[in-house]
């Protein structure tokens, strides 16, 4: 029979030995990455077969957080990142007209002086979108039938005219930012709570129409021009119920795309201009939305979504 080794009679100093290698070996085991919990786990989660986890968190997390904040109608307010408001732009043009003088000879600086000008001009978009999102907001709060919510990109410019014209009438907007190459920072009038920050661009541009009652695209670049055909084109094809798409600034608009040679060359349909509309003011595109809104929700039209 074996004779069993009492505790006391065993060596001390092996025992913290052994003490000392199960601690360090326990160590080691928690500080691998295996052991992270899965959704802790960020180069986990960055790898390439977790693409449509990481697609689904973009979708939930705004969907979940605007539910719980009570937003549910929105009005999307496109525009260029580039028109400041007249104070901005005016300075800016003095710098420009600066530097042309101090180089005549150089065409670069006449071409940005020329440029400068012309965003002077446009500046009073700036001003259009600021005393819409206004309107807008302003209404809501108001008691009235109307629950409407601005929604921009989340960016300078128009974008950032329309955060901050709902923060003139004291109420909430929403601001869909994403990340690029470059730096791309929120402005200061979006809402907090109500600020997200996207990586993929098709959930956010979900999430820019899923709410929406009504667009406006106010004069803008490439950014501007993708949303709205895209939007143009969902309701073309009829993916979603047709809204109001207001083009403010009929001026620059036709200008910048010739619907009628898009209907001549058979591109388009004659019906399909009637997807859109022009609008010159603020209180000409909110008059179009509050009508339409009012009509749809309170007089048992359709719902965007489908």
């Amino acid at each position: 029979m074996a004779r069993r080794i009492k505790p006391e009679a065993a060596d001390p100093g092996l025992a913290e030995e052994g003490a000392a290698r199960a601690g360090g070996a326990q160590s080691v085991q928690c500080s691998s990455s295996t052991y992270k919990v899965a959704y802790t786990d960020q180069e986990f989660m960055l790898r390439d077969e977790l693409l449509s986890v990481r697609l689904q968190l973009e979708l939930l997390k705004p969907d979940i957080l605007q539910d719980e904040y009570g937003v549910h109608s929105t009005v999307v307010i496109f525009g260029s990142s580039r028109i400041p408001d007249m104070e901005t732009a005016a300075h800016r043009l003095e710098q420009a007209r600066a530097s042309a003088l101090a180089s005549p000879a150089d065409a670069a600086l006449a071409r940005k002086l020329e440029i400068a000008e012309r965003v002077v001009h446009s500046s009073r978009y700036y001003d259009e979108a600021r005393e819409l999102a206004r309107l807008i907001t302003a209404d809501a709060l108001s008691g009235s039938q109307s629950e409407l919510t601005v929604v921009t990109g989340g960016g300078p410019g128009i974008m950032e005219a329309a955060n901050r014209g709902a923060m003139d009438a004291g109420g909430k907007s929403i601001g869909l930012n994403i990340v690029l190459p470059f730096e791309q920072r929120p402005n200061p009038y979006i809402t907090p709570e109500l600020c997200f920050q996207f990586h993929y661009f098709a959930i956010r541009k979900m999430h820019f129409l899923k709410r929406a009652r009504a667009l406006v695209a106010c004069p803008g670049g490439f950014g501007t021009l993708d949303e709205l055909f895209e939007t143009l084109t969902l309701i073309q094809t009829q993916k979603m119920a047709a809204l109001p798409v207001l083009l403010l600034g009929r001026e620059i608009w036709e200008r910048i795309i010739d619907f009628d040679l898009l209907v001549e060359e058979g591109m388009v349909d004659e019906e399909d201009l009637a997807l859109f509309q022009f609008v010159d003011t603020a209180e000409e595109a909110w008059n179009i939305i509050r009508a339409t809104y009012l009509a749809r929700e309170h007089g048992g039209g359709a719902s965007n979504g489908r």
